[in-house]
């Protein structure tokens, strides 16, 4: 059985494969593509698989971009962080999705659903065929796609900014106490040791409760940028950026710091700099 995970962020990838396995599905053919570009590649060089779990904002993009190119015709489970992009085209399709960070029980219910669904499916479309987002599991004689108008919808949602976005930052004490940072202040977070900083614009430190990745999801991602595994950037602390090595970007912070791009980030982070 061919699994294909579309998937930017290793650790929720290798989740998908612990508990797949651990729902017995067989584990043989798995495939793991982490964006658009190479998901395109993919499609072109191998078999339409038998299950496809997709998150929705890839490294280059959102996934939407690469269904309006890909005539796949096989079901999709939807992995996203973000709640507001369920619109309720994805349930009146009957198209199941995992809301990060999910357990193995909401694992094993959409997988249920595949499996109660599974002789309903439509015979799988040649790659040849016009483009249609064919991710419905719903039986072949109903509707069996989403249409152009409900896509161009998604496609607008994704585009659409958030409106619950953290506007301030609770800046823990040592009397237990807290006082508030606006995130116009902030020119980054930065993990250190286990622990998390927020850096103001003069450079000063603030300690705040949290991980990284749980602080990445609560900001505006028009305004914060994951630069590497330690650091999240705002936009209005960035001087210039500058070529470094091994195809990495050295950030310069209008309050005199550098930061060093990953490698991986790379791409992306240039395409928000652009806006």
């Amino acid at each position: 059985m061919r699994l294909l995970i579309l998937e930017d962020e290793a650790p929720t990838a290798a989740q998908i494969r612990q508990f797949a396995a651990r729902y017995g599905l067989p584990a043989d053919d798995v495939h793991e593509v982490r964006s658009v570009a190479k998901a395109l590649t993919w499609f072109q060089e191998h078999e339409m698989p038998a299950l496809i779990f997709s998150d929705i904002e890839l490294l280059d993009g959102n996934v939407f971009s690469l269904y309006e190119q890909v005539p796949v015709s096989c079901p999709v489970i939807f992995i996203t962080a973000y709640d507001q992009f369920l619109l309720p085209a994805f349930q009146t399709h009957g198209i199941a999705y995992l809301l990060k960070p999910f357990d193995y029980s909401q694992f094993a219910a959409a997988l249920a659903k595949y499996e109660s669904l599974k002789a309903s499916f439509a015979p799988p479309t040649p790659l040849a065929a016009p483009p249609v987002f064919a991710a419905s599991l719903l039986p072949a004689d109903a509707v069996p796609a989403l249409s152009a108008a409900v896509l161009a919808q998604l496609s607008a949602a994704l585009r659409r900014p958030a409106t619950a976005y953290k506007q301030r930052l609770p800046v823990r004490q040592p009397n237990n106490g807290f006082y508030l940072l606006p995130t116009d202040e902030v020119a980054l977070l930065q993990a250190e040791e286990g622990l998390v900083f927020a850096i103001d614009r003069q450079g000063a430190r603030h300690p705040l409760t949290g991980t990284l990745g749980e602080w990445e999801q609560q900001l505006d991602p028009a305004q914060f940028f994951r630069l590497n595994r330690g650091e999240l950037l705002h936009i209005g602390a960035v001087l210039k950026a500058e070529p470094y090595f091994n195809g990495r970007l050295a950030v310069r912070l209008r309050h005199g710091a550098t930061l060093i791009s990953s490698a991986a980030q790379t791409p992306a982070f240039r395409r928000w700099l652009e806006g």
